[in-house]
């Protein structure tokens, strides 16, 4: 095997991004949540989606693994669903107050990891790192849109 694999940028990103959701999850199990309801838990928040289906389509993922994680964070009083009054056969989600109590919590601790994870960067490495990652995930998209 070629062990010039290993030092890929899509080898490396995946070790990093597997240090950061167990870095995450152990700071926020004690606060009610788990790393993947991050993106349900920011749309919701801020108002981008109300729908199964709209934050299935924010967080990038399948209808079927949202409807697990909704069922999951119903269950542990994070979010609540009410009749959809323009679709009966839909529900809007909302975040619950222990949710909403809990999130500033949540942020921080998050914002401690990365603060952590990016020590000895300065500030511009920091944001030239965000940036060429975005550029990364938006290469990824548009390959993911034209092979899909």
């Amino acid at each position: 095997m070629n062990f010039e694999v290993l030092s890929t940028p899509g080898h490396l990103i995946s070790l990093a991004a597997r240090g950061f959701a167990r870095l995450s999850e152990a700071r926020l199990k004690p606060l009610g949540f788990g790393v993947g309801c991050l993106p349900v838990l920011v749309a919701l928040q801020d108002g981008r989606a109300q729908t199964q289906r709209e934050l299935a389509r924010f967080a990038r993922i399948e209808q079927p693994s949202m409807a697990q994680m909704l069922a999951r964070m119903e269950r542990d009083g994070l979010i609540r669903r009410t009749p959809d009054p323009s679709d009966g056969r839909s529900s809007r989600i909302a975040l619950t107050s222990v949710a909403t109590t809990r999130i500033p919590d949540a942020c921080e601790a998050l914002m401690e990891g990365n603060r952590e994870a990016l020590s000895g960067f300065s500030d511009e490495e920091a944001a030239r790192f965000v940036a060429l990652l975005s550029r990364v995930i938006a290469n990824l998209d548009r390959i993911a849109g034209a092979e899909g």
